[in-house]
């Protein structure tokens, strides 16, 4: 329980109707789920808008309504504050019900198009090895106080995540390494939390049939760290070219880190090996397991990260060595016949294009790589041709097929796609329309020494299609196939 008045500190309120001195016993959003006792919110969304839905909240219970319009003649049993946007005072609000629990955790937010996942996860793994107490917020899974679930989103809603984050604190965790997506910015799920630093890994195409353009995707992103203390840090990627914009108007203090230009934070590939990579971070040597210039950038953001936060430099390089491979972010596996497969999360042009680059960087003089790859239904369109083109040409073999085609006919959406791909390259492109059939076809396909590269999916256990998600793993359809020793001729 928490008294309405503690609960609304902080929120510029247009308008308050009805007692403020009232105990609250949750908040919500979500009418289906109001009780007695509920404070609920009113928020406009894309497909409904919670206005509608006040009425139904009040007959379950709720005592108390924050929204952006007041009905007409407003229940005089009801408190009804009237805001301008409901998505912030939610919260706000969700921090001061739960003890505004960030501010009692060292909470760092990545941030960025690729790499979030994998910088926030190794993080994690870098503090719980050094012994501390960590949480994790990330599109994988969360992690409080040694509990994993599977994530439902990349950053959730604000009542969720501050419950977590109170968990986190009452677990004794010092710190949690959280993802921030561009949607989570956009609709408020993290304001009113307190961030001791945040990460700029990248930024490239994505999301734009939610943001509309690409600056304004840059301005979202810019937003998280214009929303920085100035106690705080700002970690930039100095190799990204718009890493000086996103810092344009941070109060934080900025930090770089880079492999190609100078920074405050320096790394370098020294050797590649199938096996994993020797790199070179401030001067010292590091072996990790890890392949590819975006996962040697991924690595330096964590060391530098862990130094801003009081790790010894010497402990953090031992630790770098030690690091697990990030469920669906280049996961690897090998037949008995020297056929390797890589699947991997990539949906974006420029993902798409590091991976390639960093299997080929693998292949041996006869080896070839044949990669399979889709795009999402319902999702930035401009993007799928854009994809298509750089499979095919940079791999000797592409397969295109279904991502998780959601409503759209996923044969529209390879005709996208094909789109991109240029006269002469298309008598390397295959397009089969099911994603289990063209995984097994790319594995057959491959002959010793050759790589399969199985992009989009990573991690995910379901393909959604229609509105229904069906279970479907990429890794399981590799191994079934990898088992076998048979072998197709393209």
């Amino acid at each position: 329980m928490q008294n309405l008045d503690k609960i609304l500190e902080g929120i510029e309120c247009e308008e308050i109707l009805g007692k403020r001195d009232l105990e609250i016993a949750l908040l919500e959003s979500d009418s289906r789920k109001v009780v007695p006792g509920t404070l609920f919110f009113a928020l406009r969304g894309t497909i409904s808008d919670g206005h509608d839905y006040i009425k139904k909240s009040v007959l379950s219970g709720a005592v108390a309504i924050v929204c952006e319009n007041l009905p007409g003649n407003p229940d005089q049993d009801i408190t009804w504050i009237r805001v301008k946007d409901s998505h912030k005072a939610l919260g706000l609000a969700a921090s001061a019900f739960y003890g505004h629990p960030s501010r009692r955790l060292k909470l760092t937010g990545i941030t960025g198009t690729n790499g979030k996942t994998t910088t926030a996860t190794l993080l994690y793994q870098m503090f719980s090895r050094l012994g501390y107490n960590a949480g994790l917020i990330s599109t994988i899974r969360y992690s409080i106080n040694g509990r994993d679930s599977i994530a439902t989103h990349t950053t959730p809603d604000p009542i969720r995540l501050n419950r977590m984050l109170a968990e986190m604190v009452s677990g004794g965790c010092s710190h949690c390494f959280m993802e921030v997506s561009s949607h989570a910015i956009v609709q408020q799920r993290i304001a009113g939390l307190h961030f001791t630093g945040g990460i700029f890994t990248n930024i490239s195409h994505d999301h734009l049939d939610y943001h509309g353009t690409f600056s304004e995707y840059l301005k979202v992103k810019k937003h998280f760290f214009d929303i920085l203390s100035s106690k705080g840090f700002a970690l930039i990627n100095k190799d990204d070219r718009n890493s000086g914009y996103m810092v344009q108007n941070t109060k934080a203090r900025v930090i770089t880190y880079a492999l190609k230009t100078m920074a405050d934070f320096k790394g370098s590939i020294r050797e590649i090996h199938p096996a994993g990579m020797q790199l070179v971070i401030s001067g010292k040597e590091v072996w990790t397991n890890f392949i590819g210039g975006f996962n040697a950038c991924n690595i330096l953001a964590v060391f530098a990260c862990s130094i801003l936060l009081d790790v010894n430099e010497d402990d953090a390089l031992g630790i770098i060595s030690l690091f697990d491979p990030v469920e669906g972010r280049f996961e690897t596996i090998r037949s008995s016949n020297n056929v390797t497969a890589i699947v991997d999360y990539a949906h974006t042009p420029d993902a798409l294009a590091n991976v390639i680059e960093a299997v080929r960087q693998l292949l041996g003089p006869d080896g070839r790589l044949i990669t399979v790859t889709g795009a999402g239904g319902d999702r930035d369109k401009d993007k799928r041709p854009v994809m298509a083109r750089i499979a095919a040409e940079k791999s000797h073999r592409v397969i295109i097929t279904s991502d998780n085609p959601r409503s759209e006919d996923p044969v529209n959406i390879i005709n996208d796609m094909m789109a991109g791909v240029e006269e002469g390259l298309k008598s390397k492109v295959l397009c089969i329309t099911a994603r289990d059939e063209a995984i097994r076809a790319a594995c057959m396909f491959a002959e010793p020494g050759d790589f399969v590269l199985v992009a989009g999916k990573g991690h995910e256990t379901y393909q959604e299609i229609m509105g229904i998600k069906h279970h479907f793993d990429d890794r399981e359809v590799v191994r079934s196939v990898l088992g076998s020793d048979l072998l197709l001729k393209f």
